[in-house]
C-alpha cells in the first residue's frame, strides 16, 4: 500500500507561486533536471513511500496539491547529509483541508489523505476555493 509524506511550503502564498518557484528550480538545472526536496531525515518506509506515494503540501495553513513521488535518494543541504525527495513536476490539486503547522514532514496515510479535485474544481479560483474549504463545503 502507498504512503504518502505531507510537509509544509515555507514561504509560498499559493499553489501558483510554488509552481513559478518549482519551474525556477527546474530553469536552473542545466543537466537532468529535476524537483527535489532535501531533508535531513529518510523516510524509513521507503518501499511504502516508493510504491504510489505523492509528497502533499502545506500553503497558508491548507492541505492543496501533492506530486507523486518518484524517488529517494541520498543527497545534501549547507554540506549536511540528509535525503532528497524526488518528486514529479505535475502538481495535483487536492480537496483543501486545514492544516496545522508541524515541522519537518509527517507519513500522511491513503485514508487521511484528501481526495482529488476534479477538472471544474480546477476551473474555480483560489481564493473561492480557500472560502468554500473554510466553510467545510470544499
Amino acid at each position: 500500500m502507498a504512503l504518502n509524506i505531507i510537509k509544509l511550503s515555507v514561504g509560498s502564498e499559493s499553489v501558483e507561486d510554488l509552481a513559478a518557484w518549482q519551474g525556477m528550480q527546474l530553469a536552473r538545472q542545466k543537466k537532468s533536471p529535476r524537483l527535489m526536496h532535501v531533508t535531513r531525515m529518510t523516510p524509513k518506509r521507503r518501499d511504502e513511500v516508493l510504491g504510489g506515494g505523492s509528497i502533499y503540501w502545506v500553503i497558508k495553513g491548507f492541505t492543496c496539491v501533492r506530486q507523486r513521488i518518484l524517488d529517494l535518494v541520498e543527497a545534501s543541504k549547507g554540506g549536511v547529509p540528509g535525503c532528497g525527495i524526488v518528486y514529479d513536476p505535475e502538481m495535483i490539486q487536492v480537496a483543501r483541508r486545514p492544516t496545522r503547522a508541524f515541522q519537518g514532514w509527517r507519513y500522511l496515510k491513503p485514508e487521511a489523505a484528501p481526495p482529488d479535485l476534479g477538472r471544474a474544481a480546477l476551473d474555480a479560483p483560489p481564493e473561492l476555493q480557500q472560502a468554500l474549504a473554510e466553510l467545510g463545503l470544499l
